[in-house]
């Protein structure tokens, strides 16, 4: 979970110079945050390949869900009011 950096509400300014600069800080921290959690998701997989016996092995499938079926060796895809679709 991403730790993004609040604004002080306590902060008070004794000029806009001062006020400038906080806001400086704080964009600095925001932007590392951000880099830092877009680096940390570009790192998953964006996919998640089920390996099992038959695709009715995974819980609770979802819409894009992909399995590999060892026993047709099918690779499929799940689409919600259809099922299991084969891809080969």
């Amino acid at each position: 979970m991403a730790n993004y950096p609040k604004f002080s509400s306590v902060f008070v300014p004794r000029s806009v110079a001062d006020l400038h600069r906080e806001l400086i800080v704080w964009a600095n921290e925001l932007a590392r945050e951000l880099d830092s959690q877009d680096t940390f998701l570009e790192s998953l997989p964006s996919t998640k390949i089920y390996t099992v016996t038959t695709a009715t092995d995974v819980k609770g499938p979802l819409d894009g869900f992909v399995s590999y079926s060892t026993s047709s060796t099918k690779y499929r895809g799940y689409v919600s009011g259809t099922g299991w679709v084969d891809f080969n």
